[in-house]
């Protein structure tokens, strides 16, 4: 047995994974042992400015001394951090590399859009029947959203293929949904800006085949609490729940349709969240009207278990 931390730093959140990894029927068997997240908005304008702001470099160091507090109380033998999309497009980068070394004491890695999709899969489908694949994984984040095709074989998962869609729940409202709440057409606007960015990801990503649709991470997990009208975040709840395409379409226009305010009424949205989750939705709700177009599916299986999940894995 094995006890590793994982961290995935994302535009919107940073999450932390403490977990004990053992050898099981010839896999690999997780147990939990501490999750966290902290929505420290690294990727505040760097759509326009292109780099980081000092007050959300400032969060995000104020969260990874955190981190490393419990990862030194926890006793881990292995840490892997990975950096995701606004760490590939900040200017000031080197800034946000050396606060991990001065906080974690070890090196950010900036993977690429196909190995963070990669890592999303294998930790999303290891809760599923293998023969209900192959699956397509999507990760909706703030930045980008990736897509990977695969299947479960013998207890591996076998990725068919990949892509890292640069759109997210903060990228899209930034750019198109400045109303509070946007107005019609700022919503016709970025469905447009949306569904240009999907096209070639459904280009690289053959779907046809595809049997189970599996969301995962924030946007897609809210957007399940919200569709089982949850008054607090539940993630027992949330886990393995499924959505219809048209529960997507539903919980989509509702948020999109209410204020900021009405948004943080909500007891089952992340304060973090409440600014963009209406963006986050219609990216969402994009996905699933390609999907019941190309490949019939019309359910989305929401899973908590994600790329944290993955790099444990990966280092275990």
């Amino acid at each position: 047995m094995s006890r590793v931390g994982a961290i995935d730093c994302g535009t919107n959140s940073i999450r932390l994974l403490i977990a004990d990894v053992t050898e099981a029927y010839g896999g690999l068997d997780l147990r939990d042992l501490h999750r966290e997240m902290r929505i420290v908005r690294l990727g505040q304008g760097v759509d326009a400015t292109g780099e980081f702001a000092p007050e959300a470099l400032d969060r995000t160091r104020a969260a990874l001394v955190d981190y490393a507090v419990a990862l030194r109380r926890k006793g881990v033998d292995r840490v892997r951090m990975t950096a995701t999309s606004a760490a590939r497009d900040a200017g000031n980068r080197e800034e946000f590399f050396a606060m991990v070394r001065e906080t974690i004491g070890i090196d950010a890695e900036v993977i690429t859009g196909e190995e963070e999709a990669a890592l999303s899969f294998v930790g999303a489908v290891g809760d599923l029947d293998p023969d209900d694949g192959p699956f397509l994984v999507t990760d909706v984040g703030g930045g980008s959203t990736e897509l990977v095709v695969g299947s479960l074989v013998d207890g591996e998962a076998r990725v068919q293929a990949a892509y890292s869609a640069d759109i997210g729940s903060v990228r899209i409202t930034e750019r198109c949904l400045a109303g509070d709440p946007p107005t019609a057409d700022e919503v016709a606007a970025a469905r447009e800006v949306v569904a240009g960015v999907l096209d070639a990801a459904f280009a690289a990503v053959p779907v046809e085949d595809v049997r189970t649709w599996v969301g995962v991470a924030g946007t897609t997990t809210t957007l399940s609490a919200v569709a089982l009208r949850l008054t607090e975040y539940d993630p027992a709840a949330v886990h393995l729940s499924r959505l219809t395409a048209d529960d997507v379409h539903r919980v989509s226009a509702e948020l999109l349709g209410m204020s900021r305010a009405e948004r943080g009424m909500h007891g089952a949205i992340h304060p973090g969240r409440i600014d963009v989750i209406g963006g986050g939705g219609l990216v969402v709700d994009t996905l699933a009207r390609e999907l019941a177009a190309r490949a019939g599916v019309r359910e989305m299986v929401v899973s908590e278990h994600d790329i944290l999940d993955g790099i444990a894995r990966s280092i275990a």
